[in-house]
């Protein structure tokens, strides 16, 4: 069962679960909802993708995911578009990555659930 506790004081808010905390609002150094659901993403994104590595026996490189979207300004104002930059650091059989990718875009779950409000698009380099 996954449990999120949220506290909500007049001097800001915490989100806690047994293994970590986080603030959140809409003040310096704290986190908007949206930022969170982008977070999610970039974090169900990874570790799809780390599984889908796993199974095919490979070892998972050094990357960095930079997740972008925009709100629709009608209300509710649900994403339009999310897009993904994917930057990996290490050597890859490139065509294996980007196929595992595109895997890991279609069985995220996360990914899956927004691409429901919004066109998704993910674009990935070798550094």
């Amino acid at each position: 069962m996954l449990t999120v506790k949220t506290t909500y004081t007049p001097l800001g808010s915490k989100l806690e679960t047994d293994r970590a905390e986080l603030i959140i609002g809409g003040r310096e150094g704290q986190f908007f909802p949206y930022d969170l659901l982008l977070g999610s993403l970039s974090a169900c994104f990874h570790a799809t993708l780390r599984d889908i590595h796993a199974k095919s026996k490979q070892e998972i490189p050094s990357m960095e995911i930079i997740v972008t979207g925009e709100k629709r300004t009608e209300n509710p104002t649900t994403l339009e578009w999310v897009h993904m930059d994917i930057a990996v650091f290490d050597e890859v059989d490139q065509q294996k990555f980007l196929r595992f990718v595109d895997l890991a875009a279609r069985y995220c779950s996360i990914h899956e659930t927004i691409s429901k409000v919004a066109k998704m698009t993910h674009e990935v380099t070798f550094k």
